[in-house]
């Protein structure tokens, strides 16, 4: 998604200011007991969509460390369906115990209240937030057949071709679809959006030139950058990827000023849950996003750990309703 809001600066200088806190946050997550009756059986981390995407892949290294620190095994589900929908309607419904929680992200938290008349869940009232994961900033990558070498060339081909220039995106509404709307309003240009049904197509139609550009997530993409079947012209993180610095973030470009495009993973728990359990939680994601092969891992897949407490994890949910709620409506989004 976009922005960085204040709250999150605040974050960033809380969990970020020095090693000692994350060092003696580990150190008390892995020396807590556990709390008495829980987990009495396994726990459920369900991913609202398909196996291989990044809430796939966080929810997995989780998985493996919650089964190692709190004793019983922690089995990811994929419950994939309408824009992640039916996941996140499993958890809102389900047992307020602990015992299930939900990986989410971006789209179906803050995108889909924008995107749907009705919802069988409240972003902010069916859920306890636990913690944000991880963010993932995304790429603007373009087929080498486009003639410009940065963004700034881009730019100026988009307003020499109002209306012409197309981008893909995976579907309707999701943060591709909207770093494309955002990037018209930010640069003052209108291009196309041409959905497809996932990630797949998209890449493959960007690969063969038939839609010239894509904002995208690292893992889809990644590889072909590195043989050179793409190429990327920025990056929507609010600084330069550690796994690409010579990459310069959209905002660095001089003609998306404050442009930034990312999604998100997160971690809730249905509304209700005791908050002595999200609280052993909280501490377990901190150590867990704390360890630097995590951190490595997630690099690896263009994840940026970046734990929260649970307060600002719901101050940063309501943030990214309002600000993607505005984006939807200004750019007349309508699902297809």
């Amino acid at each position: 998604m976009t922005g960085t809001p204040r709250s999150r600066v605040g974050r960033r200088v809380l969990i970020g200011g020095g090693g000692l806190l994350l060092v003696a946050a580990t150190t008390r997550a892995r020396s807590q007991p556990a709390m008495p009756g829980w987990p009495s059986r396994p726990i459920r981390l369900v991913v609202p969509f398909a196996p291989g995407g990044a809430n796939d892949v966080a929810a997995r290294l989780l998985g493996n460390r919650l089964a190692e620190t709190l004793g019983q095994p922690a089995v990811v589900e994929n419950r994939a369906g309408a824009n992640g929908i039916v996941g996140l309607q499993a958890v809102a419904q389900a047992a307020a115990d602990g015992h299930t929680l939900v990986v989410a992200s971006a789209g179906p938290i803050a995108v889909n209240p924008a995107l749907y008349p009705s919802l069988p869940y409240d972003p902010e009232r069916s859920f306890a937030p636990v913690t944000n994961l991880a963010m993932l900033p995304l790429m603007l990558v373009v087929n080498p057949s486009v003639p410009a070498a940065d963004t700034a060339a881009l730019v100026a081909l988009a307003r020499a071709r109002p209306g012409t220039l197309a981008y893909a995106s995976p579907g309707t509404g999701n943060s591709g679809h909207l770093a494309g709307e955002l990037f018209d309003s930010v640069a003052g240009v209108r291009t196309v959006h041409v959905p497809y049904r996932g990630n797949g197509p998209a890449v493959t139609d960007l690969l063969s030139g038939q839609v010239p550009m894509m904002w995208s997530s690292v893992p889809p993409v990644i590889d072909h950058v590195r043989t050179g079947r793409l190429r990327v012209l920025c990056v929507g993180g609010a600084r330069r990827l550690a796994s690409m610095p010579d990459v310069p973030t959209a905002a660095e470009s001089g003609v998306l000023p404050g442009y930034e495009a990312y999604s998100w993973v997160g971690l809730l728990a249905p509304a209700g849950t005791p908050a002595a359990v999200v609280e052993r939680l909280n501490s377990e994601c901190r150590a867990f996003l704390a360890d630097p092969s995590v951190r490595a891992a997630m690099e690896a897949q263009g994840m940026i750990a970046d734990p929260t407490t649970p307060e600002a994890f719901a101050t940063f949910i309501h943030e990214e309703v309002v600000k993607w709620g505005g984006v939807v409506r200004a750019a007349g989004v309508r699902l297809e």
